[in-house]
């Protein structure tokens, strides 16, 4: 069965499967209490280190991977890499758990194949909301001070103002104005305000758009929009 499948599957057996990844007890616990807390989730998995997420990815059949980048032996940005490098894993979204110190990371995390971050000092409601928001497929790019974090990482990315990004020239008028409004955070439906379409079209461009530009979420979706150029930085 390959990962959307079982994803599918899994979903319709039961409550969503997350597992948590970080090398802090203390902080894995109180994340499976919170978790477990939601008659709609569940814990599956604990993993100390990047490499044991990894290996849960692959044996717990989780649809979320709350995922800390430092950790030791391998740490998050690899093992988000792996994960969503595993054509097996296409059904497992990544969350990254993130600190201010962390920053830096945000758009390497994205890059990497991550559905989203969250800070850990979120809001119990917000961690629980970005769960079932990457595990229905979409990304966590919001609030707008995300979007401008990602913007601004992206642009000191790039040597020469824009970099090449394959299968843009392939998108037709309409398509590159739903990406642009992707980039700019906005859900499906207040994209079909935006443009006076039905929120079915906007997801058929969107996933006509994810396929030509080989990306696996909106999160790089968003990404690729800053690097081409299509959508430019705001001024801070």
């Amino acid at each position: 069965m390959t990962g959307t499948g079982r994803l599918a599957d899994e979903r319709a057996r039961g409550p969503l499967r997350v597992v948590l990844a970080d090398d802090q007890a203390l902080l894995r616990g109180a994340l499976r209490v919170l978790v477990e807390s939601e008659p709609d989730m569940e814990v599956v998995g604990e993993a100390t280190d990047g490499a044991e997420a990894v290996e849960l990815a692959r044996t717990a059949n989780p649809d979320v991977v709350l995922m800390d980048i430092r950790m030791p032996r391998t740490d998050g940005l690899a093992a988000t890499r792996e994960i969503t490098a595993d054509p097996e894993l296409t059904g497992v979204a990544v969350l990254v758990l993130t600190t201010f110190e962390a920053d830096e990371y945000v758009v390497q995390a994205i890059l990497a194949g991550a559905a989203g971050f969250l800070g850990k000092g979120a809001e119990p409601e917000e961690l629980l909301g970005g769960i079932r928001t990457v595990a229905a497929g979409d990304a966590l790019l919001s609030p707008s001070a995300t979007k401008s974090l990602i913007a601004r990482f992206v642009s000191q990315q790039i040597d020469a103002g824009v970099r090449t990004v394959a299968g843009l020239d392939a998108l037709t008028v309409r398509e590159r104005e739903v990406l642009i409004e992707v980039a700019g955070g906005l859900s499906n439906a207040a994209i079909a305000v935006r443009l006076g379409v039905s929120p079915l079209t906007v997801k058929t461009h969107i996933n006509h758009t994810m396929a030509k530009l080989a990306a696996r979420d909106r999160a790089q979706l968003v990404v690729a929009a800053y690097e081409s150029g299509l959508v430019r930085p705001h001024p801070r």
